[in-house]
């Protein structure tokens, strides 16, 4: 027998044992994809999340509210790239009535005030879970901007504002870090407290 065809026997014979090798490969896949699918609808049935941020929130009797409709003519958030950048979140609870009302300086305590500010942050959270649908795929939270319904002298905006921040470093340990800005303002929209807008980096 020629080397020739022996040759083409063995490329036969090669490409048989690459196509059944490719076909097992594909049967493997299908059923991952189907057993993932299988987990995921047990796990929404069951009320279970894959969102470990979620998850270590709620150890902490944190739950994320459903997401503020804008108030005027903005999104709640825009994506740009892998740039999230979230709207100025009012310290408003689950049933839209706010946490902290009124003026730093004249009437709101620090205390009261960092619960509006930790309130704003669960509304932060609730925009970026609407937007990426996971709140694990944050990788960074980049800047918080807050905005603290004021006195002239009232000189502690920081240490309201570390509400929010307190909560990002809870929910994203060492990615919660982030640079920040806060600014006393005159006024806030329904004479809110406190309002803090965002920027994520997200996958």
């Amino acid at each position: 027998m020629s080397n020739e065809i022996l040759s083409d026997r063995r490329t036969a014979m090669e490409e048989a044992f690459f196509a059944r090798e490719n076909e097992k490969l594909r049967q493997q896949l299908r059923g991952l994809d189907q057993s993932k699918r299988q987990k995921e609808a047990l796990q929404a049935a069951s009320g279970i999340s894959n969102d470990a941020v979620l998850e270590k929130l709620a150890a902490q009797g944190i739950v994320l509210n459903e997401p503020r409709t804008p108030m005027a003519n903005y999104a709640g958030f825009v994506r740009t790239g892998n740039l999230l950048f979230v709207s100025g979140q009012v310290c408003a609870n689950a049933e839209g009535k706010l946490i902290a009302k009124g003026k730093l300086g004249a009437g709101v305590t620090i205390e009261q005030g960092y619960a509006a500010a930790q309130g704003c942050g669960v509304n932060l959270l609730a925009q970026v879970k609407a937007a990426l649908g996971d709140l694990d795929k944050v990788v960074r939270v980049v800047r918080l901007g807050g905005f603290i319904n004021s006195t002239p002298d009232f000189l502690d905006g920081p240490k309201v504002l570390n509400g929010a921040s307190d909560l990002m470093v809870t929910a994203f340990g060492d990615k919660g870090r982030h640079a920040r800005t806060t600014v006393g303002v005159a006024s806030l929209p329904s004479d809110a407290a406190v309002e803090v807008d965002a920027i994520f980096e997200v996958s």
